[in-house]
């Protein structure tokens, strides 16, 4: 296909998830949409009324059509929503308001539709019923389709791109990412972020390249640009030249060679040359992410995050929902465990369609969120929680908690479950009264009381993302600092090989899922420091698989020792990363 003879430019990045794509851009803008101002001409104040008029039908087309696709997919009682979009949009006042800013400013009707609507959302936001307080929201999004229409602009969504698309934003949401097209998306780049963003999670899960923190690339892309987006060295190389697409395509054709070696060592067990075997499982989202965990020949789902189920749907689900859900996993799965994690929402994952349940933070990472809502909501984690112990009669089910930071959260979070329990057995329901609980270690405290928890955990699970930016004092996912947020620092080290250490003695095994169990840099040195088990996005398995097979355990034991005398976090990923490349040959 030809492209537009444009200058090539090549932005660095912090690479994120592995793969090289070639195609076009969609720049998805999730800010307000910028509106224009000036004076119309008196003669032409007749066609711009007559413009509003049109922006109206297509925004009035557009809202139809999207009603129209939710009912069938996904039911009448979801589409309902709609209506409210709909009657916004014909609401006489808004409109004749908008008419009569025209006719007094001259202004743009742009200017004067946004000045109205802006006044309406305000007004809307300040009443204390709930119901007229939504109201706001659905002028807003009301708003932003007109004026979208009015300014020419595409609409903008990430679940119905028009065709392979990268995709460029200044950052992707949980909540997007939930939404995004994954048969049309063959690259996610974001101005923002880092290595554990949750845009890098969802391109690890779609086995799709990423780069993130290239900053202000959303104002230099335009859609329809064609691009290179490297996910082995961060690279995005707008309007590519012939000859630079020449070298790539040599360049990709031996990544493919490697990544075929990938494949067929991945069908084979995952083994030490010295014959230690190790257990390497998968994080999934989602229900349809189970083809990916066989596929890549998973030992069971180390990671469920069961939030999804509620980030993609516009109310709470009920427990007969997530039971279906979880039972399916559970079988499919089935003779291997799946690891479901209780509600980890709050901090960057709100419920948009429940802004009540969560209030404005200034803090939102440190404040309420995972296990303190799920306490809090006792209600909704009652829900989750007999969802979950019905399906553990349908699979090897196991339960863990998020975010502990002590043994009274957990035994708070264990007399609820056994609530759950006892009212089933009540009901004559039957489930595993034999199911394992477990813990998140993510918070310094719980590491630093790893030993008391042990006491009351049948399992550890190394939460390392958030793990990481508590020690550091790190916001994962600010990109002015994330070059400070280092797997290697030696407070991390030494802190997983405390974890491991404590858990040990009480004879509890530990897992990491977080992103750095993925990483084949860090999976060595997690290994070494005494991990049992390593859970990651299943596109990273064949990576790791290869790793392991290509080295002894007992080499890894020595870089653990190694590195735990070491004071720099730099010297310590060296000598991982030097580790790495002795065992694996790209070329």
């Amino acid at each position: 296909m030809a492209q537009p003879a444009k200058t090539e430019l090549t932005v660095q990045g912090i690479a994120a998830s592995q793969g090289i794509a070639y195609g076009q851009i969609f720049v998805y803008i999730q800010s307000d949409v910028e509106v224009p101002s000036y004076q119309v001409e008196a003669e032409k104040r007749i066609e711009e009324v007559s413009r509003f008029d049109r922006a109206l039908i297509t925004t009035r087309q557009q809202i139809s059509k999207i009603q129209g696709e939710v009912e069938k997919n996904l039911g009448a009682e979801e589409a309902l929503i709609f209506d409210a979009h709909l009657m916004a949009l014909e609401d006489p006042a808004l409109i004749g308001e908008t008419i009569r800013e025209f006719e007094s400013t001259g202004q743009n009707i742009e200017t004067c539709f946004n000045k109205v609507s802006q006044r309406y959302i305000q007004a809307f936001a300040k009443f204390e019923d709930e119901y007229l307080r939504e109201r706001a929201s659905d002028i807003r999004d009301v708003a932003q389709r007109v004026l979208q229409n009015l300014l020419g602009q595409a609409e903008n969504s990430l679940s119905r791109l028009a065709d392979k698309r990268i995709v460029v934003a200044n950052d992707i949401s949980p909540s997007d990412s939930a939404s995004i097209d994954r048969s049309a998306a063959i690259a996610l780049v974001t101005d923002s972020g880092s290595k554990t963003s949750h845009a890098v999670i969802v391109a690890r899960s779609m086995k799709v390249p990423a780069v993130v923190g290239v900053r202000n690339l959303t104002k230099r892309a335009r859609n329809g640009d064609w691009a290179i987006v490297d996910g082995y060295d961060g690279v995005v190389i707008l309007n590519p030249s012939e000859s630079t697409l020449f070298r790539y395509g040599k360049i990709q054709e031996r990544k493919k060679s490697f990544e075929a070696r990938l494949l067929q060592a991945n069908r084979e067990k995952a083994v030490t040359l010295d014959g230690v075997p190790v257990s390497l499982m998968a994080n999934i989202e989602k229900v349809d992410e189970v083809a990916q965990v066989k596929s890549f020949a998973a030992e069971g789902v180390g990671l469920y995050r069961t939030e999804y189920l509620f980030l993609n749907s516009a109310r709470i689900p009920t427990e007969q929902e997530q039971f279906l859900a979880y039972k399916e996993v559970a079988e499919s799965v089935a003779p291997h465990p799946v690891i479901i994690r209780t509600l980890d929402l709050g901090g960057d994952k709100p419920m948009s369609g429940n802004p009540d349940l969560f209030p404005k933070e200034n803090n939102p990472f440190m404040g309420f969120r995972a296990i303190r809502f799920c306490l809090e909501h006792q209600d909704i984690f009652k829900d989750q929680l007999r969802a979950i112990l019905r399906s553990s009669a349908h699979g090897k089910v196991r339960i863990m908690y998020p975010m502990i930071s002590g043994s009274e959260e957990l035994l708070r979070a264990n007399a609820v479950l056994a609530e759950c329990m006892t009212e089933l057995k009540g009901r004559g329901i039957p489930f595993d009264e034999n199911l394992e609980v477990g813990a998140m270690i993510e918070i310094p405290s719980a590491a630093v009381t790893a030993d008391i928890l042990a006491k009351d955990c049948a399992f550890f699970s190394i939460g390392t993302n958030d793990l990481i930016q508590y020690l550091l004092a790190i916001d994962r996912v600010n990109d002015r600092i994330a070059h400070l947020y280092e797997p290697t620092h030696p407070a991390v080290v030494r802190t997983v090989k405390h974890i491991v250490d404590e858990a040990h003695k009480q004879g509890v095994p530990v897992s990491v899922c977080g992103e750095m169990a993925g990483d084949p840099v860090y999976a060595p040195l997690l290994l070494g420091l005494g991990i049992d088990a390593l859970s990651m996005s299943p596109s990273w398995l064949p990576s790791v698989k290869y790793l392991v097979r290509a080295m002894t355990m007992a080499d890894a034991r020595a870089l653990a020792a190694e590195s735990l005398t070491m004071e720099s976090p730099k010297e310590i990923y060296a000598r991982c990363d030097a580790f790495y490349r002795a065992r694996v040959k790209v070329e």
